[in-house]
């Protein structure tokens, strides 16, 4: 029976599971995700997997990759610095759809250009301003995202921008009608912005992956899972990466699946990150029709409905110093936890965090390092000086916090770093926390518990300690997970529920009437407040943390044997499934318009112009699936007639066909 090996690289651990036949699991194994080289902790996990399963690697009949890496970087706000050109679109448009929140300050070339809605030319293509403004950008960005005005409609635009950049400059560019045929050109815009930052990231992720396979003897094919769940080749995913967001979570529900047998939960993935929450109902898992929602930023991107939160075992701990009280917050930032920080730096950080105990007082940046990601030597494009002066003086080795700022102004440049992707910082987390209660044993207990009793120290807006010791505020910030994993958890059941009951989900879920039903109060009034499906606890901490999310919630919670590595396991049993789409429009009595990829084409009978677009994307559809290697393929073509009834007689308004090529992945005999 075939062998087949799925990898899911997250922000903490790789992991990696041998499949017999697609329905036995053999092996499975976690390694540290190393930043610097990822290849080392895919080798890691990869090589464990086959040693205890006595598997040589030329034995692999197919491999299959997802990562929540993208993900992880949208919810953190990570990726590389990029060029938004922005053609035919007003300075106002920028605002609108979330595309200025997701620019973050990179820089903008507003050029003219554009079309109209029926494709047909608005303005000319000023080139000459954009090979100036290129001139001028003097190698401050990593790659381009390019946007024009009805770009569906008609792509020449964009076409021509991307031939002139890449002629000029060699870098990375991705065109918005590449990534969706919809309408929404800011929207649009937003993707290919995300998509061309994370090109960098997700590209070393599968050729570092890529290379070690080859490295060690397995020459099966490599897949890379999409954002819906299915799977699509790996140089596919190279060009597109912006496909793979919720990749990791969108694998972790077909592994779910595979796993349970179940066919109506909620499945709730914990990761060192984000915590990913979706609905599998009829045993398939509901598909977000207004795209991927990721950090707070809606993209075009064809996804599984799937609601991912910054929270985490690795997420950083806030204190809130609203009120007298103040309380605590997890996330949205990853940070390193000390506990894991202190076996990696052994030489800095146990000593340091023991002797700024012994102080009287905590220092403001006590208890927090700044470590390396990338190699030391290695100075990315885009860095202003300060920032490069700041990263070479980090080099390779773990920093206090404290003694690596000088001023304000380094403050800001580290931050800008961390966001990069190129230094983490060191801090508590719920990892550390769950050292101190004796819940995991993994890694350095005692730097967890110097850790924990430096935070505890910080005062409330009464001048009061928050906690009289580290282990009391261990347990809040336990408390702390699971009351933010019961509100997400509420959010995905508010939000799919057919009810309407009156209020955004993330009010509902945090009303303080929620509050008191799920600890069911008993007064003169009886709320209770709880879930009506069982929750699927996935991830390596879920053993950990959700048996008290089940009592609060009052629903079963099933924690599958394999829970710790559902990603990987989804991984290598979903299936290959292309979708393109394709719009017809009319622009007058008996004449109608196909917007094809490459431009549009008219034609004077409408049946003529629906089976001519159905042909192009059977074999379009078909050919992408073959591509990715699929055999077996099924074909389905759906058409959507739009007409509107104009005095008394139907008229043709548009039509919208959607081509679906599914299949499994070949096997390498």
């Amino acid at each position: 029976m075939a062998l087949l090996l799925g990898v899911d690289t997250g922000g903490t651990y790789t992991d990696a599971v041998l499949i017999r036949g697609e329905d036995e699991v053999i092996a499975s194994a976690k390694s540290l995700t190393t930043r610097h080289d990822l290849s080392e902790g895919v080798g890691k996990a990869v090589q464990a997997v086959l040693d205890a399963a006595s598997v040589a690697p030329d034995q692999i009949a197919l491999s299959s990759l997802s990562t929540t890496l993208a993900t992880n970087a949208l919810v953190e706000g990570q990726g590389a610095r990029v060029a938004l050109v922005f053609i035919g679109f007003d300075e106002k448009d920028i605002a609108r759809q979330g595309l200025e929140d997701a620019l973050r300050g990179d820089p903008v070339i507003r050029v003219s250009g554009g079309h109209s809605h029926s494709g047909s030319e608005a303005a000319a293509f000023d080139a000459d301003a954009l090979q100036q403004a290129l001139d001028g950008l003097d190698g401050a960005v990593t790659g381009f995202a390019i946007a024009s005005q009805f770009a569906t409609r008609n792509p020449a635009h964009e076409i021509a921008a991307r031939d002139l950049i890449r002629a000029r400059t060699g870098l990375p560019v991705t065109c918005s009608h590449e990534l969706s045929a919809k309408l929404g050109g800011p929207k649009r815009a937003m993707t290919a912005v995300l998509n061309a930052r994370l090109i960098g990231m997700i590209d070393h992720l599968i050729g570092a992956t890529q290379d070690y396979l080859h490295r060690i003897g397995v020459t099966a094919p490599m897949m890379v899972v999409r954002g819906d769940g299915a799977l699509i080749s790996a140089d596919m995913a190279r060009e597109r990466p912006i496909e793979t967001i919720l990749s990791g979570p969108a694998a972790s529900i077909v592994g779910a699946r595979w796993l349970t047998g179940e066919s109506d939960a909620l499945v709730s993935d914990i990761g060192g990150t984000t915590t990913d929450v979706a609905v599998l109902r009829d045993g398939r898992p509901m598909i977000d029709p207004h795209g991927a929602r990721v950090g707070g930023l809606r993209t075009m991107v064809e996804a599984v409905a799937m609601r991912t939160t910054g929270l985490g075992g690795d997420s950083e701990v806030h204190l809130q110093r609203d009120g007298l009280s103040g309380g605590l917050r997890l996330g949205p930032r990853r940070v390193l936890p000390l506990s894991l920080a202190a076996l990696q730096y052994p030489d800095v950080i146990p000593a340091a965090l023991e002797r700024q105990c012994s102080k009287d007082r905590v220092g403001e940046y006590d208890g927090r390092f700044v470590v390396p990601v990338r190699l030391s030597g290695q100075v990315p494009a885009g860095l202003d000086a300060r920032e490069t002066r700041l990263l070479e003086r980090i080099g390779s080795q773990a920093w206090e916090l404290g003694s690596l700022l000088s001023n304000r102004l380094d403050g800001s440049a580290l931050d800008r770093l961390v966001a990069r992707g190129l230094v983490m910082i060191a801090a508590i987390t719920p990892s550390d926390a769950a050292h101190v209660s004796g819940i995991l044993d993994s890694w350095n207990k005692d730097a967890a518990d110097f850790g924990l009793e430096l935070f505890s120290r910080q005062r409330n807006g009464a001048g009061q300690r928050i906690a009289p010791d580290g282990s009391t505020l261990a347990t809040r910030i336990i408390d702390q997970l699971t009351q933010q994993t019961c509100d997400t958890l509420l959010e995905t059941a508010f939000a799919e529920d057919d009810a309407d009951f009156g209020l955004p989900e993330d009010q509902l879920a945090r009303h303080v009437l929620t509050r008191f039903g799920t600890q069911q109060h008993r007064g003169l009034v009886a709320l209770n407040v709880g879930l009506n499906l069982p929750v699927i606890g996935l991830g390596a901490s879920a053993h950990s943390y959700y048996g008290a999310v089940g009592k609060r919630l009052s629903t079963p919670v099933i924690l599958p044997e394999h829970a710790g590595v559902a990603n990987a396991i989804g991984a290598v049993v979903g299936q290959i499934s292309m979708r393109k789409s394709g719009l017809i429009t009319s622009i007058g009595e008996s004449r109608y318009r196909v917007h094809f990829i490459e431009g549009p084409k008219d034609f004077n009978d409408l049946d003529l112009a629906l089976t001519t677009l159905e042909n192009r994307l059977r074999e379009d559809v078909m050919s992408a699936a073959r591509d990715s290697g699929a055999h077996g393929i099924r074909l389905q073509v759906e058409t959507d007639l739009r007409n509107a009834v104009i005095d008394g007689r139907d008229v043709f308004v548009e039509a919208e066909l959607t081509a679906v090529a599914s299949g499994r992945p070949r096997i390498a005999t």
